[in-house]
């Protein structure tokens, strides 16, 4: 009876002891700092993460497009997705000048939009975004189409004077875009929030745009940004690695900062940029990249940023995500190009070596 128990109070100790050790591997330190500057909440996160990429897992539901066969699901030139709450999949074919709507399982529904520039067409459609349970679409930099969700044209937006290059709408009805500005005293890009009447709400930035007069670099940082789920403002300039977080009033209450070693530009990348463009345009090459390339947003508050550290010889480009307090989690690489990260489903446009594009769709499973 001694012995029996000895050896069941020796299994219950290790028991604890493995169960232990286990949860200690699976909880990290984070090496960063946290404080509030001026109301602002300053993230400095260390160069490296807090978890391997092991805590981070993606794996294939289903594929949308064919490279011949039934035309509903072939597609000329992918731009931009949208997802809707009951997780329709909306994808802008800007070579089409339309969008295809997809169930949550990935089956064909209907086509939304005409080539044309009526009520209900749409002329060079360049981004999509869903607001208000309503389909909005980005034409020509000039105007916007507003369609319900089952396809019916609903008003046009105009963006008058505005030289629209992106934008989304928020959950209210206000518009955040990047304005391209040909002052000839200085080319430049704005970022700012209007009403749909085009009312200046607030401006977020203002950053260089390439001017072939003083020569072109093709690796400059271009400002980035998306709207969260709660209306808040993620944007980042990558000519240092930092992200900021602005609420609706376009206030900023949080800078996310990593420190990083600069990826240099390569022989290679100079030459292909060189073959692709006219033979008047001057290139001024940089000797490194911007701190990032973009990132997305998931309806967690994580934020994945594309890098420009990619493994050797491949089109893999490794990003670094952050979770909602702005920690710096965890470092991975992808082959893809993601948009949209809803409901642990990772949406991405991808191409094969034929330049056939398709619509992916990827389980998410995080192990922290």
């Amino acid at each position: 009876m001694k012995n029996k128990s000895f050896i069941f109070s020796t299994i219950v100790l290790l028991s604890f002891f493995f169960v232990f050790v286990s949860c200690g591997k699976q909880k990290a330190e984070w090496g960063g700092t946290i404080e509030v500057v001026d109301a602002v909440t300053v993230v400095k996160n260390p160069k490296e993460p807090m978890y391997g990429e092991d805590v981070f897992s993606l794996e294939e539901e289903f594929s949308i497009g064919e490279t011949e066969g039934r035309e509903e699901y072939l597609f000329s030139e992918i731009r931009h997705l949208a997802i809707s709450e009951d997780e329709s999949i909306f994808v802008l074919d800007s070579k089409e000048d339309h969008i295809k709507v997809f169930d949550k399982e990935g089956k064909y529904i209907k086509t939304i939009g005409t080539p044309g520039q009526g009520p209900g067409e749409l002329d060079r459609p360049s981004s999509i975004c869903i607001s208000q349970n309503e389909l909005v679409v980005l034409e020509g930099a000039r105007r916007f189409s507003v369609f319900s969700l089952e396809g019916e044209f609903l008003k046009h937006i105009s963006t008058k004077e505005t030289w629209a290059l992106g934008a989304s709408m928020d959950s209210v009805g206000n518009i955040v875009l990047t304005e391209g500005v040909m002052d000839p005293e200085y080319f430049h890009y704005k970022v700012k929030k209007v009403d749909v009447n085009m009312n200046l709400l607030c401006e977020i930035a203002k950053t260089p745009a390439p001017d072939a007069r003083t020569g072109i670099n093709p690796f400059m940082p271009f400002a980035y940004w998306r709207i969260d789920e709660d209306d808040n403002i993620v944007f980042g300039y990558p000519k240092d690695y930092e992200i900021q977080i602005l609420n609706p009033d376009g206030k900023v209450i949080k800078k996310i900062k990593r420190e990083y070693d600069p990826v240099e530009v390569t022989e290679q990348e100079e030459k292909e940029r060189a073959e692709d463009s006219p033979p008047q345009i001057k290139y001024i090459f940089p000797k490194y990249h911007s701190a990032y390339y973009r990132f997305f947003l998931d309806d967690e508050g994580r934020i994945f940023v594309q890098t420009w550290e990619k493994i050797e010889d491949e089109e893999i480009y490794y990003h670094d995500i952050f979770d909602s307090n702005g920690k710096y989690v965890v470092k991975i690489p992808l082959r893809m190009r993601p948009i949209i990260c809803k409901k642990n489903k990772l949406y991405s446009i991808e191409e094969d070596e034929e330049g056939y594009q398709y619509v992916k769709r990827y389980k998410v499973t995080w192990n922290i």
